[in-house]
């Protein structure tokens, strides 16, 4: 595994990080819980692999994701470093709210400490209403004091500008943050420039989506066509970009299953990545690719679960497999398996605009539904 200075922390971090979001799951009685007989020998075989970041939430996976992180890497807690995140919704009333979301995580990871405390998915009105409104930078590093944290982090969706703010805003209030987790991929490049920004300020850099929601796991002669070599894996060419960018530190992914933590285990170890020019030619033609990103579903599934039970970024990934990569014929019997299992459809919408009041992406996700069905309907 490869390693990299994370910003100004003292850390190294492994240019692969685990992301805890999607670990295997089962159902019971119409409870969820994690397959700890799979998801923890994956964790454990990442960190096996030389991955030292594991990174979490309170929500993940039915809420359970933290207790089985904990669990997996309870003998090894001092050999990794564990990112999990501070909610910033209707759950933060007060600024006391904050100590008792960062006691709850520490209670399911059953450690005494956690390294990269983030405030979650945060925006503009978000930092200025509650972060900077309930003083909560202050109430970061209390518990940074205490010990209860080792760094002051943030997530974030929102225009690329407003990443410049929070970290400016932050250090002039005495409490600046030290690293950064945000989406960046090939066809997602809106936040290069504040990646660069940030490192110049000291920030550990993280990219979420690196293969953008799976459009860029699937099978295509991608490579091939933007630089004319003998193609790669697609998979491995997500990663590759994502990693030659000179200031980003780390790419999590989101791994389900233990053939996806050895696959991306070797991208993470490989001692040959592409150069500073391969990146920038890359770079410039993925803008050739623009026109696929007219739906860009990050497969977050923040939308879920729907009301009325439509899986919708499983139909907006199937729109991706037709409409970007041409594979037509995997796009259709996705579709017919759905709907002859069950599965919901825009027919069942209660239009009750959930889904877009929860999407990071800011989608209009009834209109993209309809659209998309009827697409799906005609292949």
């Amino acid at each position: 595994m490869l390693y990299r200075p994370f910003g100004t922390t003292g850390e190294e971090i492994s240019s692969l990080g685990f992301g805890c979001m999607r670990l295997p799951e089962k159902e019971t009685d119409g409870q969820w819980s994690i397959d700890e007989e799979k998801a923890i020998p994956m964790l454990q075989k990442a960190y096996e692999n030389g991955v030292n970041y594991f990174d979490t939430a309170p929500f993940y996976c039915h809420a359970n994701s933290e207790i089985t992180v904990g669990k997996a890497l309870h003998n090894v807690r001092d050999k990794v470093m564990i990112s999990t995140k501070c909610p910033m919704g209707d759950e933060i009333k007060e600024p006391g709210d904050y100590r008792r979301w960062l006691e709850k995580s520490l209670k399911k990871l059953d450690t005494d400490y956690i390294d990269f405390y983030h405030f979650w998915g945060i925006n503009k009105g978000v930092f200025d209403e509650k972060i900077v409104g309930m003083d909560l930078l202050h109430e970061a590093q209390k518990a940074k004091e205490e010990g209860l944290i080792r760094h002051i982090s943030f997530s974030f969706h929102d225009k690329p500008e407003v990443i410049r703010h929070i970290i400016d805003t932050a250090e002039q209030k005495g409490v600046p943050m030290e690293t950064m987790l945000c989406q960046y991929n090939l066809l997602d490049r809106s936040n290069e420039e504040m990646i660069t920004y940030a490192a110049s300020k000291g920030l550990g850099t993280v990219a979420m989506g690196p293969v953008g929601g799976g459009r860029l796991s699937a099978p295509t002669d991608l490579y091939k066509r933007l630089t004319g070599k003998a193609p790669i894996a697609t998979y491995e060419l997500a990663f590759k970009f994502v990693l030659g960018h000179p200031h980003l530190c780390c790419a999590l992914s989101g791994m389900g299953t233990m053939e996806m933590v050895e696959q991306n285990s070797k991208i993470g170890s490989d001692s040959t990545p592409i150069t500073e020019e391969e990146w920038k030619q890359l770079g410039e033609s993925a803008e050739r690719l623009k026109k696929f990103s007219d739906l860009y579903c990050t497969g977050c599934a923040y939308c879920q679960p729907c009301p009325a039970n439509i899986n919708i970024p499983h139909l907006f990934n199937m729109f991706t497999y037709h409409n970007v990569y041409g594979l037509t014929d995997h796009a259709r019997g996705e579709y017919q398996r759905y709907v002859k299992d069950g599965g919901k459809t825009v027919k069942d919408c209660k239009d009750c605009g959930l889904c877009e009041k929860k999407c990071p992406q800011h989608l209009k996700i009834r209109q993209e539904l309809k659209r998309v069905e009827a697409v799906l309907q005609k292949l």
